[in-house]
């Protein structure tokens, strides 16, 4: 009877580890497609790029495009087409950056911020501006941003440097620095209780 109830008792725990094992499988087959998904739409998106800069071509060379769902006036530009072509010279690389910097896995990855930003301002500034000079003002409105990146990437990279190619463990350093004073603090009470 024993060996009767031990053997369901194992067979129990064999279902119970099998269906583990399927939960997890099905859960990284759904994250494999998922990311497969993710990955095609990224690569399309990357892939048509020139084609969606060519989308000046199909905009008429007037003063104002009324379409049924949208309407654009050709602010200080000539024409639509003009400031169609001047926007998209702006909004292509800014969505190469923003792939680029949401899909690297370097340790520099804060550095593209800086031309993302770049390309953010030349895109307002497109639209926005007043005046006939493009592409000019931008490089003082990037100067704080990168007075805080650039910092943060070299701090970033020196820590990289003495971890991994001179060997040095910040956490093992001040571990041990905390013992060390540890012991010494055992032996100034060792020493001023001993005249006692």
């Amino acid at each position: 009877m024993q060996t009767k109830i031990t053997h369901t008792k194992q067979k129990k725990e064999s279902i119970e580890i099998k269906s583990r094992f399927q939960v997890k499988e099905i859960t990284k087959k759904s994250k494999y497609r998922s990311s497969i998904i993710l990955n095609t739409i990224v690569a399309l998106l990357i892939a048509i790029t020139p084609y969606l800069f060519q989308l000046y071509h199909y905009v008429p060379p007037v003063d104002e495009w009324n379409t049924a769902f949208f309407s654009i006036d050709k602010r200080d530009y000539d024409n639509v087409q003009i400031l169609v072509w001047v926007t998209l010279n702006k909004v292509i690389p800014l969505l190469l950056m923003i792939i680029w910097f949401l899909t690297c896995n370097k340790w520099w990855y804060h550095v593209i911020l800086i031309p993302m930003f770049m390309f953010g301002f030349q895109f307002i500034g497109a639209i926005e501006d007043k005046s006939s000079i493009l592409d000019v003002v931008e490089i003082y409105w990037l100067i704080p941003i990168m007075m805080i990146i650039i910092p943060f990437v070299y701090f970033i990279r020196i820590k990289l440097m003495d971890k991994l190619v001179h060997g040095i463990d910040l956490k093992k350093i001040n571990a041990e620095l905390e013992e060390y004073e540890r012991k010494e603090l055992e032996q100034l009470n060792s020493a001023t209780e001993a005249p006692k």
